[in-house]
């Protein structure tokens, strides 16, 4: 991993909001109005955390017809599936069984 990509990974899960994101597509995949309400967040404010995700590439989305369902790229699903419930960047590690409701 590049030393950039890291930075740009640790800027995108250093907002609260992203790291509940993140936790509850690790359940699985959902779109955009499911964790708005799940998170109890606004749609707006939603689309704007998971385009920094995306960005970030932590999450990817997909089309189902009028749909848009995001979840965890897959590779940091496979990271999770190696290191258990911590990603490690190589730069640094963070755990995904520690992040807030």
């Amino acid at each position: 991993m590049e030393p950039n990509d890291c930075l740009d990974i640790l800027k995108a899960l250093a907002d609260l909001t992203r790291q509940r994101i993140v936790k509850k597509l690790l359940t699985g995949d959902l779109g955009v109005n499911e964790l708005a309400d799940s998170l109890q967040i606004t749609q707006y404010n939603t689309s704007k955390h998971l385009r920094v995700l995306k960005e970030a590439g932590i999450v990817d989305v997909r089309a189902i017809a009028q749909k848009r369902e995001y979840f965890i790229a897959t590779t940091f699903r496979r990271r999770l599936e190696q290191e258990g419930t911590i990603l490690d960047f190589g730069c640094c590690s963070f755990r995904m069984d520690r992040l807030a409701e």
